[in-house]
């Protein structure tokens, strides 16, 4: 990584899509390794109402004129998911450093090809999934580092969420193949990657939902068996016919200490802790909800407030609604981002991380079409 820009930490950024993108703008802009913000969206309107709002001065209507701007350093990526493969491929081409919105990609193929370009154009890539930096991931990350959960025995996972009025790229999509919110706090945790997966698909999905991508299912169930370990993760997804409020949720349960997000996103999460001893019909267990502390601490001061400080409004953009502010993760990503490339180091969710992330949900949704068969998951050696 020898780009000037790199060394001295005075980047430029280009953000790629504002319909939600909009939530990074300011981030960027008060990061104090970035020089400047520029932006880009198909829909001239929406480029120059964000433009106006931030002051933002250079727009760009595709991500063509991005590439073809050679002061541009970096480039954030919050297009259609169909896109993401594509797009950050032509980013990674053009030589800039690319961040992308989950997931990586739709295939292994596409996989493989991103993993193949960064390596020969050497440049960041990173996926920006908010659930490995929320305040629970953060405090239970934290706990667990300082061994307070014992052995761990089972982890789980789940998305659910109603997709209906979405954009019509989502109609039909198989859930999960839009894994990573519900997989990536408990693989993060445990250090590892999934290897095998049996799932199964429930419900049935309407004809005209069914016809988009051949997936009939509404509703993903998994079970992964991962890499050096014994510990099973189980891992739920819905997009569509099932009566059930929004949550991105992870639990991890040692045989000291337990943690569960809560059923719905304004609670706050359980933490279980084990008693030492107890009656021959099993140990009594402590239960207390949480406030996990904001970890603003972890940030720059110049950006700490945006953990608790969302950019649109509510009526803005149904993932800030439904989810939550996505814990406070925005700032933190921006950040890992921003320092893995004025570092020319890896970023912690770097190409073969997202690729194994990601490849987990493609394996689980084979296996749903096969009946629950075993289906080995691909690894992405480094």
């Amino acid at each position: 990584m020898d780009a000037a820009a790199s060394r001295s930490g005075n980047l430029t950024v280009a953000l790629v899509g504002l319909e939600f993108g909009a939530e990074f703008v300011p981030i960027y802009q008060a990061h104090p390794d970035v020089a400047e913000v520029v932006i880009s969206d198909l829909d001239g309107d929406l480029l120059r109402t964000i433009g106006d709002r931030f002051g933002v001065a250079r727009r760009y209507s595709c991500l063509e004129e991005v590439l073809a701007d050679e002061s541009i350093d970096a480039v954030h990526l919050v297009t259609p998911v169909t896109d993401h493969a594509a797009h950050s491929l032509a980013v990674l081409e053009a030589g800039k450093h690319c961040a992308c919105t989950i997931p990586m990609a739709l295939t292994y193929e596409d996989l493989h090809k991103i993993i193949a370009t960064r390596r020969a154009v050497d440049r960041v890539y990173m996926m920006m999934e908010t659930a490995v930096y929320t305040r629970d991931f953060l405090y239970v990350q934290d706990r667990l580092r300082r061994g307070d959960f014992g052995r761990i025995a089972f982890a789980r996972g789940a998305h659910l969420q109603d997709m209906h009025g979405w954009p019509s790229y989502w109609s039909g999509f198989p859930p999960l193949q839009h894994i990573t919110h519900a997989i990536s706090p408990v693989l993060a945790l445990l250090g590892t990657w999934p290897t095998k997966v049996h799932c199964f698909g429930s419900g049935r999905l309407p004809q005209h939902l069914e016809e988009t991508y051949g997936n009939p299912y509404p509703v993903e169930t998994a079970i992964f068996q991962l890499e050096g370990s014994d510990v099973a993760v189980e891992v739920t997804r819905s997009m569509f016919e099932m009566a059930r409020p929004y949550t991105e949720a992870f639990a991890l349960y040692g045989d000291r200490l337990g943690f569960e997000w809560p059923q719905l996103e304004e609670e706050q999460p359980l933490l279980f802790e084990m008693a030492a001893d107890g009656t021959s019909r099993g140990r009594p267990i402590k239960v207390t909800r949480l406030d996990p502390p904001d970890r603003a601490d972890l940030l720059p001061a110049e950006i700490a407030r945006f953990t608790r400080q969302g950019v649109l409004a509510e009526d803005e953009h149904l993932s800030v609604l439904q989810g939550g502010g996505h814990g406070g993760s925005h700032p933190h990503l921006v950040h890992e981002f921003v320092r893995s490339v004025v570092e020319g180091r890896t970023p912690v969710i770097d190409d073969l991380t997202a690729a194994r992330w990601t490849a987990a949900g493609l394996a689980a949704h084979e296996s749903a079409v096969r009946g629950g068969e075993a289906v080995d998951i691909p690894t992405f050696e480094g």
